[in-house]
């Protein structure tokens, strides 16, 4: 009987790279991924979702359990592996999410789309409050990049300096935008969407008779 197809996703990418380095019980995998700093990359605040995707991961045969630790300092506690097809699916997951770009749904570039609905003055005050927000994130981010750089390899820091990167393109970007804002560059009014939405409007199609 053939197992059933898993939907991969960064939380499941986690659980398998974590298990590559042997078996371990789901309250480890979190520790060590929050330890690790991976959980500014991969979400794994709400302890249910490793639970949920871990059973989900079982089911689909990509690990298995190895045995139930019972402790009287703890809850009983069962132990999981990767199996042979978690492998070779985790190792096809990472070419493929290295290899291809797809198409992400983040909150902000959907916000953007609806600027609109704010009047200019509206936008402009949100996204100076985003620059301060963002401001304070690179400055932790850059700070603790050159803390770890200090004892660990480039390997180990490579995804925090992804979102560096990406986070000081975004802000500079932020940036530009506001400027033009303030200096009425990029600027709408109600009547001026009136008269574009009247414009584009497309001709009505005849009901059919």
């Amino acid at each position: 009987m053939n197992q059933p197809a898993y939907r991969r996703s960064p939380l499941a990418l986690a659980v398998l790279g974590t298990l590559y380095e042997g078996p371990m019980h789901p309250y480890r995998i979190q520790r060590l991924i929050k330890e690790r700093g991976k959980d500014q990359v991969i979400n794994v605040q709400q302890r249910a979702s490793i639970y949920q995707t871990i059973e989900r991961l079982h089911h689909a045969g990509l690990i298995e359990i190895v045995e139930t630790t019972r402790d009287e300092r703890f809850p009983e506690r069962t132990v999981y592996q990767l199996t042979a097809a978690g492998r070779a699916t985790a190792d096809r997951w990472l070419r493929d999410m290295l290899s291809t770009p797809t198409r992400e749904f983040p909150d902000f570039p959907a916000a953007l789309a609806f600027l609109p609905m704010l009047t200019s003055g509206e936008v402009l005050v949100q996204l100076e409050a985003r620059i301060i927000a963002m401001e304070d994130s690179l400055r932790q981010l850059r700070d603790e990049l050159a803390t770890a750089g200090r004892y660990l390899p480039r390997l180990f820091l490579i995804e925090a300096e992804y979102q560096e990167t990406q986070l000081a393109a975004e802000l500079a970007w932020v940036r530009s935008v506001v400027e033009d804002l303030r200096s009425g560059r990029l600027t709408w009014s109600a009547e001026w969407l009136r008269e574009i939405a009247g414009a584009l409007a497309a001709p009505e199609e005849s009901e059919p008779g």
